[in-house]
């Protein structure tokens, strides 16, 4: 047999067994890739929104109407600070109580019930029946136990120092931050004596902060110099306090994120018949302040999202082109003759 035809031959016998072995057994197959899982997208940190509650008697109805145009509107406070009657309306809402029942607290409130008066005693009124007023309110909780991060702000008599409570007896705190000096004896508690927080801290925005907020909404209904003489004791200490607390409270309130300033000026810081002009005046305030609010909650929480987007996959370099034998055999190699 020739060469040529047996070189044939065996070609087509290696072809032959080459197929046959393919033929055989199962088909071998690559395995599809597993299907992509949908990632879900991070959510980002709500805003931690604080309400800073200040003083001012009986102007503090208008802390419930600021508080309940809030809510109304989707906008919910997660810590709450206060200092006198802030304090007072901040620990009923920090043990849970919702707006409209705050309210209706406000309305039944008989003055007489948290008067306690006590002559010769360094004040007129000793604050013991607003202490128990507060702790019945609360459940007799202590400020740790409350449904929201409190904080009562008062002034250490000794030393004229901001001090803090956000542990204890709930109602012996909003004494203590309410103790008008010359109107309420001072608070002894431990070895110290506390009165108004408002002497310090008219509008406890630093309070909050130090509570964890992230955005502070102040209320200020602190009296301002009208340019007249007070005619009673309590106009008069009032008065001197909101004056001595000014310069503190402008640079205390320069911290907050927005400030809400209910028009209660007029309202005698023992008006109480004046409660639901105070709380229909804090409404009002809130009502216009609600436009800032939204939008900078709105851009604060926007930037988080953003910041968790994923970041865009860098793009690959250009491969730089070859002009040497060895780019002619590379098939990923850039044609220089394309630039």
């Amino acid at each position: 047999m020739p060469a040529p035809t047996r070189l044939r031959l065996s070609l087509l016998c290696a072809t032959a067994v080459v197929l046959a072995a393919c033929g055989g057994g199962d088909t071998v197959r690559p395995t599809p890739p597993a299907p992509a899982q949908p990632v879900a997208a991070a959510k980002p940190k709500p805003v931690r929104i604080g309400l800073a509650l200040g003083g001012g008697a009986a102007k503090g109805f208008a802390h419930i109407g600021v508080i309940k145009m809030l809510e109304a509107n989707g906008i919910t406070p997660h810590v709450v600070s206060g200092t006198s009657a802030g304090s007072v309306v901040g620990a009923l809402y920090a043990s849970g109580m919702d707006p409209f029942a705050l309210q209706e607290k406000a309305v039944a409130l008989d003055e007489s019930s948290i008067r306690d008066v006590r002559l010769f005693s360094g004040g007129l009124v000793q604050g013991q029946a607003l202490q128990d007023y507060v702790n019945a309110q609360v459940g007799n909780r202590p400020i740790q136990s409350l449904s929201k991060p409190f904080a009562a702000v008062t002034t250490w008599l000794e030393t004229g120092e901001r001090s803090v409570f956000v542990r204890g007896n709930t109602g012996q705190a909003v004494r203590a931050s309410s103790a008008v000096p010359g109107v309420f004896e001072p608070v002894r508690i431990g070895e110290r004596s506390f009165v108004d927080g408002g002497v310090v801290s008219p509008v406890p925005v630093d309070a909050a902060r130090q509570l964890g907020a992230e955005y502070v909404i102040a209320v200020d209904i602190s009296s301002k110099a009208s340019g007249t003489t007070p005619t009673h004791l309590l106009g008069v200490v009032n008065q001197s306090i909101a004056i001595m607390g000014q310069t503190l409270g402008k640079q205390e309130l320069a911290r907050a994120d927005v400030v809400i300033r209910p028009a209660v000026n007029d309202i005698g810081p023992a008006d109480f018949e004046q409660r639901n002009a105070a709380i229909l005046a804090g409404e009002r305030a809130a009502l216009a302040a609600l436009p800032q609010i939204r939008k900078e909650l709105a851009a604060e929480r926007a930037r988080r999202v953003a910041a968790l987007a994923p970041k865009p996959v860098p793009k690959a370099p250009e491969p730089e082109c070859e002009t040497s034998w060895v780019g002619a055999i590379n098939p990923f190699g850039k044609d220089c003759a394309d630039d």
